[in-house]
């Protein structure tokens, strides 16, 4: 700002400047009315006038100074106000600045970070890639992709192996036209595709070879559209049957052990009644009562073991039968009868001398299944019953077996109970095993004391007596049921017999 003394002067000096210039420019007498009537110039009257004129100019300028400083101030309150406005965008568009310098830094460092996890997820795809690639062609199946076309889209190392057809003459070739000999036909492709499952077929020559192949329809994918596995299984499919068959053996040996047992003991005692027949026959005094006792016990000794090979005549014959629908208690009575003939000249505690007690549900359905193989079961079952009853060295004891049937859940369960020397934890766990005799096992697979009691055996060598694995065989096997034992030491034991009633084996 101009300061006020400043002004001033420089309005006086303009003002008295202004009369001279006037003054001398024109040329007239500009005091006359300042004059005396003599003449003289009243300058007192001058001086007041010019006093005047100068307080008039310095009253118009000090207003005219007033309003600029006024103006003045107003301006520079606007510019000081315009400058805080200023300041304050400064202030904002840095601090905006700031912040998105900020976010643009923290954008990079989150970019650079999505860039690492897509290298990194990018080399672990690759590397997935790779490793699943080296498992399909590292797999022991054959392994081939067809899309929907028929094309080979995939064609593992095994296929190549098989086929002697490498991978890159066969990709994108017809299946049938690169490899005539494949087993799978279109239809079934096309059977996998329509029904949208898995489908699975067994394709085998007796005795040569056996494969499990697997078709399987992939979903969105748009390479392809169905999966085909080939497994080889002959050596498998023949080591199993070369387990069924041992195991088929074993049972067999069982059996055959079991019935030579039954009907050596009948034939030494009708052996032993001849013997007695032939050196009374050589004395001089006959006895016919005695030897018609003789010889009717030897009658009845031959009936008894003729019952043994008629039912193992019958049960042999039963393997080429179908089965047929049977009263499961028919059976059930036939094979108490049948024992009580069988085991009732067997040493130690006879079949006959065993209270049995029956209890049969009302209206069973009948069973569709191979009548004598079930009576070998339940005989199975008294025998090994007698045995375990027999064992029991108290002279009060009631010898006892508990026969019960019942219908449960379309099923007939059939439990065998009887209050005989129980079965310990571990000998549990093989009763159901094959037999196998050794060195050390005679004709019946026994080691057996005086009294005929099975002595103690190393546990693998369990005597024929002592295990069901063929009445186990037939139940699981020939009907698809089931077989369970339950048992106590000092109770005895209960035998668990289930049948489905609704049997897919004819």
């Amino acid at each position: 700002m101009i300061p006020i003394k400043n002004i001033i002067v420089t309005s006086v000096l303009l003002a008295l400047l202004a009369v001279v210039v006037y003054s001398q420019l024109v040329s007239v007498d500009i005091f006359w009315a300042f004059r005396e009537a003599d003449g003289a110039t009243n300058w007192q009257y001058i001086a007041n006038f010019s006093s005047s004129l100068l307080i008039i100019a310095l009253s118009i300028t000090a207003i005219r100074l007033a309003f600029t400083r006024r103006t003045a101030r107003r301006y520079n309150h606007e510019l000081e106000e315009i400058r805080a406005k200023l300041e304050d965008r400064v202030k904002e568009r840095t601090a905006t600045l700031d912040e998105a310098n900020v976010l643009l830094q923290d954008s990079n460092n989150a970019l650079e970070e999505e860039i690492d996890e897509h290298l990194e997820t990018t080399t672990r795809l690759r590397l997935s890639e790779s490793y699943i690639t080296s498992i399909l062609r590292s797999m022991p199946l054959m392994l081939i992709g067809l899309n929907k076309e028929g094309e080979i889209t995939q064609w593992n190392t095994r296929a190549e192996e098989i086929s002697g057809l490498p991978e890159n003459t066969v990709l994108g070739k017809n299946l049938w036209k690169a490899y005539p000999t494949m087993t799978v036909t279109p239809a079934q492709i096309k059977k996998a595709q329509d029904e949208d499952k898995t489908l699975t077929i067994k394709y085998s020559q007796r005795g040569q070879f056996h494969f499990d192949i697997t078709i399987y329809p992939l979903h969105d994918q748009r390479e392809t559209g169905v999966v085909i596995l080939v497994d080889d299984v002959t050596q498998r499919v023949q080591s199993e049957n070369m387990l069924i068959q041992r195991d088929k053996m074993s049972s067999m040996g069982e059996m055959a052990a079991i019935m030579a047992h039954d009907i050596n003991i009948p034939l030494q005692a009708i052996l032993k009644d001849v013997q007695t027949v032939r050196q009374d026959l050589t004395e001089e005094h006959i006895d016919p009562i005695g030897l018609n006792e003789l010889l009717e016990d030897a009658l009845i000794r031959g009936r008894q073991a003729a019952t043994v090979i008629q039912n193992l005549v019958a049960f042999s014959d039963s393997g080429a039968e179908e089965k047929q629908f049977a009263n499961i208690t028919q059976v059930m009575d036939h094979s108490v009868e049948l024992a009580e003939d069988v085991l009732s000249v067997t040493r130690g505690l006879r079949f006959k001398d065993v209270t049995v007690n029956k209890t049969y549900a009302d209206d069973l359905p009948e069973l569709n299944c191979h009548v004598p193989e079930l009576q070998q079961v339940f005989l199975s079952l008294f025998r090994y019953a007698c045995h375990a009853l027999g064992k029991v060295e108290d002279p009060g004891h009631t010898p006892t077996i508990n026969i019960e049937i019942s219908e449960f859940y379309e099923a007939l369960w059939v439990r065998v109970q009887h209050n005989g020397l129980g079965i310990s934890i571990e000998d549990q766990q093989y009763i159901f095993e094959p037999f196998f005799a050794n060195e050390n096992t005679s004709l019946a697979g026994r080691d057996t004391a005086s009294n005929g009691v099975p002595n103690n055996r190393d546990k693998g060598h369990y005597g024929a007596a002592d295990r069901l694995s063929f009445a186990h065989f037939i139940v699981t096997e020939q009907h698809q049921g089931q077989i369970a034992v339950t048992s106590d030491i000092e109770i005895g034991t209960t035998f668990h017999i289930q049948l489905p009633l609704k049997s897919t084996n004819t």
